[in-house]
């Protein structure tokens, strides 16, 4: 069965599996187990994929939000649906960072799936070469050397507008090598696609953020209502 590639989800598909992932969350927190799905829109969604979620907090004093776990997956071990299922439930409970998600919190959080197609090997004769072949707003990074290898989402770069060379200094960091560990021939480096879908509020509305506007206009100054840009400074996720 062929790996799905989240090109091919559309947004009614995308809203779905946000649901989805909340209610995992909810009946885990609840009662302890895992859901059994009943409800699968398309048959699509059953082919191995890949998923992380994210749990954004919205703090009552400032309005602000605040990470409170992300965790996914980077192989299509399982169906797509499971693997937000999972990755849900780990994202709430099993994040080393934080401490399990409570029930009660969940009024207050803001749930946020990224679907990811597989990473790809960058392949160059120069790896100066390198940050010419990343899209900030489309691509995710994957750095590996030896036993080291960590990741960063897509929408990671536009948080906190780096560009491409910032990006992959960063995902070197988060692997535990130095920020230059991509110039190094023996590093590899991946770049995989994701598309976000994300409540506009706790229990809210689903949307797919544009990503790639998102950093035009946060990063690159295209703000068509002339307002003053301010770079972000969320919570890295991962």
């Amino acid at each position: 069965m062929s790996i799905i590639h989240p090109s091919e989800l559309n947004i009614e598909e995308g809203i779905y599996l946000v649901k989805l992932a909340r209610k995992a969350i909810e009946e885990y927190l609840s009662t302890g187990r895992r859901i059994k799905i009943t409800d699968i829109p398309s048959d699509k969604l059953l082919r191995p994929g890949m998923a992380f979620t994210t749990l954004e907090k919205i703090e009552q004093a400032t309005g602000k939000t605040s990470l409170r776990g992300c965790i996914g997956f980077l192989s299509p071990i399982q169906s797509l649906t499971d693997s937000v299922i999972e990755s849900a439930i780990e994202a709430a409970v099993g994040d080393p960072r934080f401490t399990p998600v409570d029930i009660s919190e969940m009024d207050s959080i803001i749930v946020e799936v990224t679907i990811l197609s597989e990473p790809v090997k960058i392949e160059v004769n120069n790896r100066y070469e390198l940050p010419k072949r990343i899209i900030i707003g489309k691509h995710g990074l994957i750095i590996e050397k030896g036993w080291f290898k960590g990741t960063l989402l897509p929408v990671v770069p536009i948080e906190y507008c780096w560009d491409e060379e910032t990006f992959l200094a960063e995902t070197c960091l988060k692997a535990g090598l130095k920020p230059d560990c991509w110039l190094d021939s023996l590093t590899k480096v991946y770049y995989y696609e994701g598309r976000v879908f994300r409540e506009a509020s706790p229990r809210g509305s689903v949307h797919e953020r544009d990503m790639s506007k998102e950093y035009r206009e946060l990063c690159l100054g295209e703000n068509p209502l002339n307002f003053t840009v301010l770079k972000p400074h969320n919570n890295i996720k991962l």
